[in-house]
């Protein structure tokens, strides 16, 4: 991991005291590439090339902010954690806020490059939780056209659950379709000819 992506919010002070405090300049001295963003534009144009992203904005900003870089790519998305944005109490965040992993001004280089590496592994692991819900979610729909047509078959055809479902399955190898289309075929015809 090289590059990286800071987005800060313009409106952030950046007074002399508080240079030694910005992401930017603390990861220049880490050896990083630092592309700086304040607008979705930038971020938009600036997250194709980074490797992670980093938020150095108020906790209530980050999750706007992480769905809208997660749109774009797949990368780590990192909170920077300094007296400035974390001004808010513990009740403004919420359970699902969106970050990888955190970091903050005081930590040693050697930190920050394991912190960046576990925050890569965290956001391929999520992306993959991510993905295996959407395909557990689209079986459990899937299985639910195939039990109605099975329950309307069985009643229909006075015939077992099971036979309705070879049936079914027979349909569906004869028509060259998935099962769930046949199912939803039947179901949507069923409901037709109820109304």
């Amino acid at each position: 991991m090289h590059s990286l992506l800071i987005i800060h919010n313009s409106k952030t002070r950046h007074d002399t005291a508080s240079v030694s405090a910005n992401a930017d300049h603390v990861l220049r001295s880490c050896g990083y590439l630092i592309e700086m963003a304040t607008t979705r534009e930038e971020a938009v144009s600036g997250i194709r090339e980074a490797d992670a992203s980093i938020l150095q904005l108020p906790v209530t900003e980050i999750n706007s902010w992480g769905q809208l870089l997660m749109a774009q790519k797949t990368a780590p998305i990192l909170w920077w954690c300094t007296d400035e944005t974390a001004t808010l109490s513990v009740a403004a965040c919420e359970d699902n806020i969106m970050v990888d992993g955190i970091l903050a001004p005081s930590m040693l280089a050697q930190e920050i490059h394991w912190s960046l590496h576990f925050s890569a592994k965290l956001c391929f692991e999520r992306q993959q939780w991510l993905k295996e819900r959407e395909q557990l979610l689209s079986r459990i729909e899937e299985r639910k056209w195939i039990d109605m047509a099975k329950g309307i078959l069985s009643k229909a055809k006075h015939i077992s659950e099971s036979e309705a479902y070879e049936l079914l399955r027979k349909q569906a190898m004869n028509e060259r379709k998935r099962m769930v289309d046949v199912a939803t075929s039947i179901v949507n015809v069923y409901q037709l000819l109820q109304d």
